[in-house]
């Protein structure tokens, strides 16, 4: 099974650099670099899935591929309330703010998520165990999604930038 993870595009300025889990928003097509995701549109896959959120639908739609399978796994993690939305400036100015939390990267993730890092893995990794083998299959999703699936294919990566792509020869979890 080849894999090709691809990020959604850019959201609009005012959106960007914020944490956004599951508010559905629009990409800001003004913003969409084509020659990032040329090879993509060449290339072709047996399977597309996406997650359900409008960004990554209508990224798919963008590039010219229309026939796809939406599944609520492939989400970005679900940030509380008081997170959604803002960045990290506004986020250690809030009264629930406590230095520790960003001390270590499960206790950041407890204080900014409504869903626990082993829940959140779960979601990912159910998700890819379903997966055909012996298939060319994109996936379109989110930052924190994406990061937590190379991980379990084997693979780090701190950032993954807009419409960046990646391709896994040989997919095994790991």
């Amino acid at each position: 099974m080849a894999i090709t993870l691809l990020r959604h595009a850019a959201l609009p300025e005012k959106y960007q650099n914020r944490y956004i889990g599951w508010s559905d928003i629009s990409i800001d097509t003004k913003l969409f670099n084509h020659k990032k995701v040329a090879l993509l549109q060449i290339q072709t896959f047996d399977i597309v899935y996406t997650s359900d959120l409008i960004r990554c639908t209508q990224t798919l739609e963008t590039i010219g591929i229309q026939k796809y399978t939406t599944d609520i796994r492939l989400r970005e993690v679900r940030f509380k309330d008081e997170i959604e939305g803002k960045n990290l400036d506004e986020i250690v100015k809030l009264p629930s703010y406590k230095s520790k939390y960003s001390e270590k990267k499960k206790r950041w993730h407890k204080y900014i998520s409504y869903e626990h890092p082993t829940e959140f893995e779960a979601r990912i990794k159910s998700f890819l165990e379903e997966l055909p083998q012996d298939k060319e299959i994109l996936i379109c999703s989110h930052a924190g999604t994406l990061q937590k699936m190379m991980v379990f294919l084997g693979y780090a990566k701190n950032k993954i930038e807009y419409l960046e792509h990646i391709r896994v020869e040989n997919a095994r979890i790991k």
